[in-house]
């Protein structure tokens, strides 16, 4: 989930990345639960451990952005 959300977070702060926002995050959280991977579970151990030293405040970031998406997409 954090290697997912780093890709989802790079995407999403650049310019470029914002036509397909919206799509992106919900086409990649529907991915990772089709293969299994699970929630974060706010400890921290995953950034702790990361060998790349990517941040929570991604995994926070995309849910922020797959919240907006998802309240988006049903209107």
């Amino acid at each position: 989930m954090l290697f997912a959300s780093a890709k989802i977070s790079q995407f999403s702060l650049l310019p470029q990345g914002q036509p397909e926002a919206k799509e992106r995050v919900l086409n990649m959280v529907h991915q990772m639960d089709l293969e299994g991977f699970g929630n974060c579970t706010n400890t921290g151990a995953c950034e702790i451990e990361c060998p790349k030293g990517i941040s929570l405040e991604n995994i926070a970031r995309m849910n922020r952005d797959y919240l907006f998406a998802s309240l988006s997409s049903n209107k």
